[in-house]
């Protein structure tokens, strides 16, 4: 299916919508005389929107499109006033409350996430001189770990070397809530700090599926372009389903679902990105 084709759809849907959602004769919404015509067109412009919201919602409702085409018909839809981040929700067929059935790691995106990442480093002497010279916002060892046992935490990943885990896992019960906490399995408890720094600040995200089985990130703004968030969610994707565990029976992959931030979620056809 073309852009086009997905673009006229979405349009049909709009104007159906249009057609047969008002209020008054023929469908359309009869302004009190009084309401002024700035009134009446911010109104106006609301409704437009609330339309091609529910018109995306109901493109979505259909059967799972090509990646090209549900990024078009992501992009055809009305935008937020921020920069809005594109989303990839994966159903999975696991019972990760199952050993031999969780999906956990980390990926790193080509065009990275548009995000900037404060990243903070748990090491001494010259691991920490290289986690510095890294770009670690954040370096230390005991100092460090007094701050954040107060509850300050002004980083967004954080990164430990071996040595300092006896005291890092100290701070299990403020760290471990936020997602925050080093892990071997996620490369954040190294040796190699450098590169766990260049890796965040590259554009790494780390996933972990849910209890229902839901694997989600986000993969990019809606300020990069459309090859650019193709080549990011494939790469995502790619990654989990590599990951296929051998517990696993059944199917795996069971639903791949792409949205913005604020956006209605269409389903896309996990073939399109083999």
């Amino acid at each position: 299916m073309s852009s086009n084709r997905v673009g006229k759809r979405l349009s049909a849907a709009y104007q159906a919508l249009a057609n047969h959602g008002g209020e008054g004769e023929g469908g359309k919404e009869q302004a009190p005389a009084s309401v002024s015509s700035s009134a009446s067109s911010k109104r106006g412009r609301k409704r437009n929107t609330e339309l091609k919201r529910a018109a995306a919602k109901t493109l979505a409702a259909r059967n799972p499109l090509p990646l090209p085409d549900a990024l078009s018909a992501i992009c055809a839809t009305p935008r937020a006033k921020f920069n809005e981040t594109l989303e990839v929700a994966m159903n999975l067929g696991i019972d990760p409350r199952h050993a031999d059935q969780q999906v956990r790691g980390t990926v790193v995106l080509p065009h990275g996430t548009g995000k900037t990442l404060r990243v903070a480093v748990f090491a001494r002497d010259e691991k920490a001189e290289q986690a510095k010279k890294a770009g670690a916002d954040i370096v230390g060892a005991e100092d460090l770990i007094e701050r954040v046992s107060k509850g300050e935490i002004p980083f967004d990943r954080c990164i430990a070397t071996p040595d300092l885990m006896g005291l890092v896992g100290r701070l299990g019960k403020i760290l471990g809530p936020r997602n925050l906490m080093p892990n071997p399995k996620l490369g954040t408890v190294t040796t190699n700090v450098a590169a766990a720094v260049e890796a965040a600040k590259g554009g790494e995200v780390q996933f972990r599926a849910e209890k229902n089985g839901v694997v989600h990130a986000g993969v990019g703004r809606m300020s990069f372009s459309k090859e650019q968030l193709a080549e990011n969610v494939a790469t995502f994707v790619k990654a989990i389903i590599a990951m296929k565990p051998e517990g696993v029976k059944g199917t795996y992959l069971k639903k791949v679902t792409l949205s913005t931030t604020m956006g209605a979620g269409i389903a896309i056809d996990s073939r399109s990105m083999s």
